[in-house]
């Protein structure tokens, strides 16, 4: 990401584990899109012109597949992608106001669709810039406090919410349930500030209780249902190689004839 320095510059780092990049769409949304969280779209004037998302097609590894949305006007387009995490990621997002200026880069490679096979979660960072003609910090704090259902944890193949934590917090034995650490930084004459850990005042201390209490309920569902990622998105072999096996043992069976009625009845 390159930018023209301004007053106040200030941006955000944020780098999750045990999730696939599609984790930071909803956040993203929901900060440059949706005034329920990014009150700053209606009040301030830099936000007003909206913003210019590029969204990836990861599924598409012949090269880089994307779209470009302005949003309000495509909103609903927007969401139709952004809901299938798997597949269509934010790259990045552009003001439409000072056109040019990027507001947000993400990483969205997945290794499974370079290797094709498992080696090792994704784990995708982004940079945000926050304040002035972007967002300002705190409008990102609902998104996050939310707790979002993503996908990966433990083995690759499971559906846990997001738990904001400070930095360093180790990986959870609680099933890895995803987190998210954000770090903000100041930017100075070309210099980045120390960085404050966003994510370790008391406030998320009640949130990170709420999302253990939302990633135990899931758990109890075991294997079934949404608890477990679709077939499609298991990046361990084993369960793979069973499905196969099994469809081989599948039959098709012959339909049933139903006799025609008796004359007179």
């Amino acid at each position: 990401m390159t930018f023209e320095e301004r007053p106040s510059e200030s941006i955000m780092v944020w780098a999750a584990d045990k999730t696939e990049p599609g984790a930071f769409n909803l956040p993203l949304y929901l900060a440059f899109a949706d005034p329920m969280d990014g009150s700053g779209l209606l009040l301030s004037r830099d936000l007003h012109a909206g913003f210019r998302f590029v969204v990836m097609d990861v599924d598409h590894t012949e090269g880089d597949r994307v779209i470009s949305l302005d949003v309000p006007e495509r909103l609903y387009d927007l969401a139709a992608l952004l809901r299938d995490t798997h597949r269509f990621v934010v790259e990045s997002i552009w003001s439409r106001t000072y056109p040019g200026d990027q507001a947000v880069a993400v990483s969205t490679t997945r290794l499974r669709n370079i290797a094709g096979r498992y080696v090792g979660k994704d784990d995708p960072v982004a940079v945000v810039r926050v304040q002035n003609r972007f967002p300002a910090t705190e409008e990102f704090g609902p998104p996050f406090a939310l707790g979002q259902f993503v996908a990966r944890d433990t083995r690759g193949g499971h559906n846990l919410p997001l738990m904001p934590v400070p930095v360093n917090t180790p990986a959870s034995t609680y099933f890895c349930c995803p987190m998210v650490s954000a770090l903000g930084f100041s930017l100075r004459e070309g210099r980045l500030s120390q960085p404050v850990d966003l994510f370790s005042d008391p406030f998320w201390s009640a949130v990170r209780d709420r999302v253990a209490e939302k990633a135990m309920e899931m758990r109890k569902q075991g294997f079934f249902g949404p608890a477990m990622l679709p077939y499609a998105e298991l990046e361990y072999g084993g369960i793979v190689a069973r499905m196969e096996r099994l469809e081989r043992e599948f039959t098709v069976r012959e339909p049933e004839r139903v006799a025609s009625p008796s004359p007179g009845r």
